[in-house]
């Protein structure tokens, strides 16, 4: 580096470009050096401008790029930066409309492509997002073999884009912007499983390729393996400490592995500088929510209302605390948004189910009903759902899972006696069980741990057509089962933060998997959480889950699911007598002293007063009962379905012998 530039102008500018990257204070001094040669040169102002920006002197670039904007209105880069500093200030609106502008005079610009889908997510837009994150790839795209691949996938054509982007690969097997781009398509076709391997591959080949570490952070996010994503998230951070969509996901991946406080001060450090963007307010709010800071979480959902008041998800955020009641004004404005033509599906469905709520507050069921309905249909036709699937897969387990085939695998298993496994129908009362068994000294509660279906998944999947699971457990050898054990220890590791002996995994869908857990974690403890099935199908279908339960959306589907899973866990209390320990919701209202007694038994626990106290314990806690289960257990809740019942005859008719037989053939 010179005092002053060295050759041309033009080779002085490149360099500053060169610069900028990793060293802006040089780049900064660059541009300062070439205004003394070519004193008003815009380029040069640019450069100055994009240093500042980049060293976070927001104040700095503003000075220097408003009136650079305003001079050159048709300049693309420098509307992109003008852009960027707007969204530095919070004002994103303005931010959009700017880079909006810098791209529609020059596409070929992947940067204000990004950045614009990152506005545009934060803004609650994620149909324009994920335009902008296409027409980003398309724009990073310079090879024209991939180009008719990536305008498909501009076009949403992901089959024409997949099957371009194979044959390309067959040919060219190491080429990364390839292997990135159908990573994308398959994200979009939710294969996440295959985005993440195609992803892992492209970093393998080019560790330095940001785009596809942030994309893997993003899959792996999306299946839940936060501990793996935050390492991406935080070597992407290495190289760009104030990237706002960096710090966001590691602020929702710190969520997921119980890193509540981390987590809320990510987002704090995001929202003081963005302090406009409504899905950060959002994300925001649930995280003080699970953190029980119930008046920081409304005033997080009411701030995101007040921004983007078409967002359905914030509605429905308040309903779901189940302790909230809608003001009439709020209810009017739910009413009102509802009769827009130009609402997403998505928050159409976020509204009926909020509506459902404040309306069943009312004592209006009729309305109520329709509006729960409405959510759960709309909601169903974004995630199918195969019944005979679900059944097959339980006849098959009571083939396979008998007492001989347990009998014959007695050695294998990691020995560890850590999990006690909570496993049910959703809204069953297992979020009271794991708040109970949370509040001894020797148990830790977690959350809905995913490790258990992803064994599953992995150890079923023998090719993308056949699923031979859970036939194929019957070849697992001992060592084979003992590593599976100890592989969910491992992965479970990271959200155990109190060093106590025992933690809970309450994933309600892993009742489908007791033979698994027994053959790889023969000492882990299993309690079934059951309520009465009229209580418990209707509550979750009022309920809109996050991810998964996509059976809960249609109420003959409930009802046959609820049958099918006392099915299965009749079987199990036959032929592995003792291995479940049953709990009826209904019996721990009546006698909770008793029933509590008898669960810590079971777990093999000493009786200790605070587990009768558990609405006392401010552990985080993640599920829609979390504002319920820090308060006594009341009784008001149990006959709630009967105001429904002139409404549930499919769910009573897909129920069938079950509804009279549903606690199961033993406790």
């Amino acid at each position: 580096m010179t005092d002053a530039p060295a050759g041309s102008l033009d080779d002085a500018l490149a360099h500053a470009a060169k610069l900028m990257p990793t060293r802006p204070d040089l780049a900064q001094r660059q541009g300062e050096e070439i205004l003394k040669a070519a004193p008003g040169d815009p380029r040069a102002v640019l450069v100055i401008g994009m240093a500042k920006r980049r060293l976070g002197d927001t104040l700095g670039a503003r000075a220097v790029l408003e009136p650079l904007a305003n001079a050159q209105p048709r300049s693309a880069q420098t509307q992109y930066e003008w852009g960027m500093v707007l969204a530095s200030e919070g004002d994103e609106a303005a931010a959009i409309a700017a880079i909006r502008h810098a791209v529609g005079l020059k596409r070929d610009m992947p940067d204000a492509w990004r950045a614009l889908g990152d506005l545009l997510t934060a803004a609650g837009d994620q149909i324009g997002a994920n335009g902008a994150y296409a027409e980003h790839i398309r724009a990073a795209t310079h090879d024209p073999r991939l180009m008719r691949a990536a305008d498909a996938l501009c076009d949403d054509k992901l089959e024409v884009a997949e099957h371009l982007l194979r044959d390309h690969l067959k040919a060219h097997p190491t080429d990364v912007a390839a292997m990135r781009m159908l990573a994308e398509a398959g994200t979009r076709l939710g294969r996440n499983g295959d985005a993440e391997a195609l992803l892992t591959r492209c970093l393998e080949l080019a560790p330095s390729f940001s785009g596809a570490r942030y994309n893997l952070a993003v899959v792996l996010y999306r299946q839940q393996k936060a501990a793996e994503a935050i390492a991406h998230i935080e070597a992407l951070l290495t190289e760009d400490p104030r990237e706002p969509s960096y710090r966001n996901l590691l602020a929702a991946c710190l969520g997921l592995v119980g890193e509540y406080q981390r987590a809320i001060e990510a987002y704090e450090g995001v929202l003081a500088e963005h302090p406009h963007w409504p899905k950060v307010w959002l994300s925001y709010g649930h995280v003080l929510k699970t953190a029980g800071r119930r008046a920081d979480a409304i005033a997080a959902y009411n701030r995101c209302i007040a921004m983007a008041p078409q967002l359905g998800e914030t509605y429905w955020s308040l309903a779901n605390l189940k302790t909230v009641p809608f003001s009439p004004d709020q209810e009017a404005e739910m009413r009102a948004l509802l009769t827009r033509e130009d609402l997403s599906v998505e928050d159409r469905l976020h509204l009926h189910y909020a509506l459902g709520k404040a309306l069943e507050d009312a004592g209006d069921h009729a309305a109520s009903f329709e509006h729960y309905a409405e959510g759960a249909r709309l909601r169903r036709e974004g995630v199918p759902y195969d019944a005979d699937k679900t059944t097959d897969h339980m006849r098959r387990a009571k083939a396979l899972f008998t007492g001989k085939f347990f009998a014959d695998r007695v050695d294998g298993g990691s020995g560890a006696p850590d999990p006690i496994f909570i496993v049910g129908l959703p809204r069953s009362g297992s979020t009271l069980i794991e708040q109970i068994l949370a509040s001894h000294s020797a148990v830790e509660g977690t959350m809905e741990l995913p490790e258990i279906v992803s064994i599953a998944r992995e150890v079923g999947r023998v090719d993308k057509q056949t699923n031979l699971y859970p036939e194929i457990l019957a070849e697992l050898i001992a060592d084979e089962r003992v590593a599976l054990g100890e592989t969910f220890i491992e992965r479970t590791r990271v959200h155990r933060k109190l060093g106590r002996p025992f933690f809970i995994d309450k994933m309600p869908n892993n009742f489908q998997h007791i033979g698994l857990i027994k053959l790889i974690l023969p000492r882990a403890k299993i309690i079934d959480a059951r309520r009465h099935p009229m209580a418990a199908c209707f509550s979750a279908f009022k309920q809109h889950f996050a991810r998964g339960q996509a059976f809960s959306y249609d109420l003959a589907d409930l009802g046959r699911y609820y049958a099918d899973y006392v099915e299965v866990m009749d079987h199990y209390d036959v032929e592995l007598p003792g291995a479940v320990h049953r709990v009826i919701y209904e019996d721990m209202v009546e006698d909770t002293e008793g029933e509590i007694r008898r669960l810590l038994a079971f777990c093999g626990l000493p009786f200790e007063a605070g587990c009768l106290r558990f609405y006392e314990n401010d552990r985080a806690v993640r599920t829609a009962s979390s504002e319920q289960v820090r308060k006594p257990i009341f009784r008001e809740g149990l006959d709630q379905w009967r105001n429904y019942e002139p409404w549930l005859a499919p769910l009573k008719t897909a129920l069938g012998p079950t509804l009279g037989a549903w606690r199961g053939i033993v406790r």
